[in-house]
């Protein structure tokens, strides 16, 4: 395979040069944040690409800190109490972990707390840990950067909602623009015994948060988890496939619909069967009221579930601007070739090596193969019986930035075709439909691209290589062999090149140069 098909004074092309070895970027390979919230206490330690880190740790305590805070103005006793608890043994893991001092910060509940004060001295008095209490409008625009993080260059309206506060921020361009708080979080509102009087306070609170913001008629971003609860929710109520809540969509309909769909259930069923805790189901119809007000007067495109938040928008924080302009998910799939594959580099030579058969491919499909390019060797330490479907599982299901749900499984797919000719017979076929018909197709000549592609990775591209030709209008799909490269064209290969025609409905010749 030829791997000089680049400019020299650009070696690393269209893929940019890897930074996460840089010692500004592995600075924050391994870093500690902490958020305590109204209703949850959580400690999340972020691993790997940077720019699309990975969990390495995820702790969260439900302590409820903002329970009855409208009637007495302090926070909730039981809920201080497990807090503390909570805070010292995120710091014990800390320490064992060996990680850097732990970026704490605290939202509505603290920061209106007429003890607030108190609670943060007693934490670093017994902890060590010295917490950051931020205003609503910090809030809002850490919110705002976790979506950013998987979502570079996004337009939209990010609504973060919270136990005691619901924030809004606008992104536009990549970056943070007005933002607002409002007292519209669960806690709260589940204070106020009436619905009607309930829906009359949430009325009249979003008509004035629709004022301070003006227009906002892009997506709307879902972020916290009275959101993502009412998104499995929905989830269940359309027997959606595919049980992964970032960048899951929902539009005005399936609003309405869920929330009559949780009117007309028993609670506590569809609490077991969303899994979801005795105190996150409990805030959930106060939510479902708030986010079908917003919708009603925001009029947004579309909404879109964001599991990235204040946490990752403290990572977000710290980033380099040379990283935050990089793709999370070319950069997170860099990262997992560099640390698992068997010949690391080769996804880029892969890449080119398929590039002519998508002469005028759209940017968002060309960010996907080579994706697809980066992933294809990464599982092969999974048994052969089973490479494929782990190739597809691991695509669809990992925590990855920037890919929609069909897009995941368009990677899955091209993956899957990376190990296995046909994809029928597998544990996943009711997540192919998620994908229409063509998209399977293209996911399908890409993977056995790439199977035929991995045949020639011992190809030395100093001494030259192979290369593909496809002419679409006379369905022929033309190889190009330098001598040294021809003995690697042997029986499998020469399979794996018809199938690859086969697919593509084309002829096939061979040329050796």
């Amino acid at each position: 395979m030829d791997g000089n098909t680049e400019s020299s004074q650009n070696p690393w092309g269209s893929f940019g040069r890897p930074l996460f070895d840089d010692p500004d970027v592995r600075a924050l390979s391994r870093l500690g944040v902490v958020d305590i919230g109204s209703n949850s206490v959580r400690l999340v330690v972020f691993d790997g690409a940077a720019r699309s880190p990975a969990y390495f740790y995820n702790e969260k305590i439900m302590c409820g800190l903002g329970a009855g805070m409208s009637e007495t103005g302090r926070l909730n006793e039981t809920g201080r109490a497990r807090a503390l608890a909570a805070l010292g043994r995120f710091q014990k893991l800390a320490q064992g972990m060996d990680l850097p001092p732990l970026n704490a910060v605290a939202t509505a509940a603290v920061r209106e707390a007429e003890d607030g004060p108190d609670f943060c001295a007693e934490v670093e008095a017994k902890t060590g840990l010295r917490i950051n209490v931020i205003d609503g409008a910090e809030e809002a625009r850490l919110s705002a950067q976790g979506v950013l993080l998987g979502w570079p260059g996004s337009f939209g309206l990010v609504c973060d909602i919270g136990g005691s506060s619901m924030e809004l921020a606008e992104v536009a361009n990549g970056r943070v623009g007005k933002r607002v708080t409002s007292p519209l979080g669960p806690l709260k509102l589940i204070d106020i015994p009436a619905r009607k009087d309930r829906l009359r306070r949430i009325k009249e609170i979003v008509a004035d948060l629709h004022h301070q913001m003006g227009p906002q008629h892009d997506r709307l971003f879902l972020v916290g988890g009275s959101w993502r609860a009412i998104a499995r929710i929905d989830m269940e109520r359309r027997g959606y496939p595919l049980h992964v809540l970032h960048e899951y969509r929902m539009d005005s309909q399936a609003v309405n619909a869920t929330l009559k769909f949780i009117a007309e259930s028993d609670m506590d069923d569809l609490r077991s069967r969303c899994s979801l805790s005795q105190a996150r189901a409990t805030l959930v119809p106060y939510a479902v009221d708030v986010l079908k007000e917003v919708v009603r007067v925001f009029k947004p495109a579309d909404i879109a579930v964001s599991s990235y938040g204040i946490r990752e928008g403290l990572l977000y924080e710290q980033m380099p601007q040379k990283l935050r302009d990089r793709d999370p998910l070319i950069e997170a799939c860099r990262f997992a070739e560099t640390k698992d594959a068997r010949l690391p580099g080769f996804g880029k030579k892969l890449f080119n090596f398929v590039q002519p058969l998508y002469p005028n491919v759209a940017p968002a499909r060309a960010r996907l193969i080579k994706a697809a390019c980066l992933l294809h060797d990464v599982s092969w330490r999974a048994h052969p019986d089973y490479r494929a479907e782990t190739c597809f599982d691991n695509a669809t299901r990992a925590n990855l930035g920037g890919l929609k749900h069909s897009e995941r499984v368009f990677l899955g797919l091209a993956l899957l075709h990376r190990y296995r000719n046909k994809r029928e017979g597998t544990h996943f076929e009711n997540l192919y439909p998620l994908l229409d018909e063509k998209g399977q197709k293209d996911a399908e000549v890409l993977g056995k691209a790439m199977r035929f592609g991995a045949m020639l990775w011992m190809s030395d591209a100093a001494s030259g290589g192979a290369t593909l030709q496809w002419f679409p209008r006379k369905k022929l799909l033309q190889l190009s062999l330098t001598a040294e490269a021809r003995p690697l064209f042997a029986e499998v290969a020469e399979s794996r090149f018809q199938s690859l025609a086969n697919a593509l409905g084309a002829k096939t010749k061979v040329i050796e140069a």
